[in-house]
């Protein structure tokens, strides 16, 4: 092994704290959402949910892209 190579790190302390609650919360809850919503009833409302985080959420998120590409500026300056 190289000595000369640098350890990664974290840029900001926010990131370290999100990195940290995604390890303890872990992909257990994320494989048991679906099994616990389809259990008690609640499969319509997570596709109803998914409809329209789509239908309402990609044309937001697509201009949020496109002003953040047309400015080139950072998120404030960009607004």
């Amino acid at each position: 092994m190289d000595n000369n190579q640098e350890r990664e790190s974290l840029s900001s302390r926010i990131g370290f704290i999100l990195l940290s609650a995604g390890c303890a919360i872990g992909l257990g809850n994320v494989w048991r959402f679906p099994y616990i919503t389809g259990k008690y009833g609640g499969a319509a409302f997570v596709l109803l949910y998914i409809f329209f985080l789509i239908t309402l959420g990609l044309p937001i998120m697509t201009m949020e892209f496109s002003v953040g590409r047309a400015s080139q500026r950072s998120v404030i300056a960009s607004f």
